[in-house]
């Protein structure tokens, strides 16, 4: 499996500055920083989200929508992405708005995008994207519209897309005893920012990854510990892709 770290990470200073590009990476076109654009080719893998979720949680409805495909398409060109996913916002613009968003991205780019799969599509769709594509997504599961409860499912999806020789990405989904359970052939965390946001700390332990709060009362030096977790997210990525 596949772990790609995503979120800002102070504008990627944490590796960029160091020259450390060894690891999975995804990120979000926007607000994509300008030293980030520059290395996209460099990383180990690199996957380019459509900021769709970022619109999801302030609810933008006065996008200019077909502009902002064509600055997205604009950009997948110019620095030759290879995977990027399609602009999942069907809460605001509804499914048919979306798919033509996505027929644009892909004639613009001569490329498929990941098109993801969301719970309002309906198994029906899980089952022709799963056909009509190499590599999906699934979302949903930041945004609790995918439960904890409904996670035994990802095992019928996960097994249909296996039949199809299609690979399948759970955006955002970081569950730790689930990314053992579950086969995804790609995830995506924001969990080794908690330092900076929680102060908490993570330590791979050639296993798993085990969660360290700071105790009550306790400061943690936030540049040490964002250092520090992701470099132990690196460690469980690369046990990931070996023994996941």
């Amino acid at each position: 499996m596949k772990i790609f770290l995503a979120g800002n990470g102070g504008g990627g200073k944490l590796w960029i500055n160091r020259g450390y590009f060894d690891f999975f990476r995804l990120v979000s076109f926007y607000g994509i920083s300008k030293k980030e654009k520059e290395v996209v080719k460099i990383y180990k893998s690199f996957l380019l989200d459509s900021g769709a979720f970022t619109f999801m949680n302030n609810n933008k409805s006065d996008v200019n929508w077909n502009k902002y495909i064509e600055d997205y398409a604009s950009f997948i060109n110019e620095y030759d992405i290879k995977h990027f996913f399609e602009l999942d916002i069907d809460p605001i613009v509804g499914i048919q708005e979306v798919e033509r968003l996505r027929t644009k991205l892909e004639h613009l780019t001569n490329k498929k995008c990941i098109p993801v799969w969301h719970k309002s599509r309906g198994k029906d769709y899980w089952l022709k994207i799963i056909k009509d594509y190499e590599y999906v997504a699934i979302g949903g599961i930041v945004t609790r519209e995918i439960k904890p409860k409904d996670y035994p499912f990802f095992t019928w999806f996960l097994n249909e897309a296996k039949k199809n020789n299609c690979k399948v990405h759970g955006l955002g989904f970081t569950n730790l005893k689930g990314l053992e359970k579950y086969k995804f052939y790609s995830v995506d965390s924001t969990s080794w920012l908690c330092g900076n946001r929680f102060g908490a700390a993570y330590l791979f332990n050639g296993k798993a990854m085990i969660k360290q709060k700071k105790k009550e009362g306790q400061r943690v030096k936030t540049n040490e510990v964002a250092l520090h977790n992701f470099t132990e997210w690196v460690k469980f990525s690369k046990y990931a892709e070996r023994s996941l």
